[in-house]
């Protein structure tokens, strides 16, 4: 399975999804690990196994299988984050958003790859899950880096048209079972 083959599977009603798409594969804003990896974070957190097995196949010719490994910690911690800073903001209460998370978060620390692409595929999962702290964090740590705007804008259109792609290729397959 590759992209190609899922933007096939998109229905009529998908079209600028599938041009999307196919806009998302091509970035003059992102490095090639950066690009790819941020796309298979989002499809990792999709949950959408199609979609992620597909981004993967076309990933790997871009990605090291360290860098693979990077991107599936990137998901899985930021997973986990994702809900509970987003908890921890949208409860409302000052004193539970200043306690320690109290989560293990080491991978982080050392994901063995480029910190910066690191934070790229973070802030992608972070976009992905609607978590304005991890996002607004990891876009910091970003531009103080020196990533651009246009960058970062890139990084929130894959993080967009891969949660759409996604959330179509599972309404279809619920469908085509009734």
């Amino acid at each position: 399975m590759s992209i190609d083959a899922i933007k096939e599977k998109l229905p009529e009603y998908a079209k600028d999804l599938k041009l999307n798409l196919s806009n998302i594969t091509r970035s003059e804003a992102l490095t090639p690990k950066q690009q790819w990896g941020s796309m298979l974070a989002c499809a990792l957190a999709s949950t959408c196994g199609e979609l992620a097995k597909a981004v993967l196949a076309d990933a790997s010719s871009h990605l090291s299988d360290t860098d693979i490994v990077a991107v599936k910690g990137a998901a899985a911690i930021m997973s986990m984050n994702n809900v509970y800073y987003r908890f921890a903001h949208v409860i409302g209460d000052p004193e539970i958003e200043k306690m320690p998370a109290r989560l293990r978060m080491n991978f982080i620390a050392n994901p063995g790859c480029d910190k910066v692409d690191f934070e790229c595929w973070s802030l992608a999962v972070s976009i992905l899950n609607n978590c304005q702290k991890c996002i607004q964090a990891h876009a910091g740590q970003l531009a103080h880096a020196g990533v651009s705007k246009n960058a970062l804008q890139e990084i929130g259109r894959i993080a967009a048209v891969t949660k759409a792609v996604a959330e179509i290729l599972k309404w279809e397959a619920s469908l085509a079972t009734h």
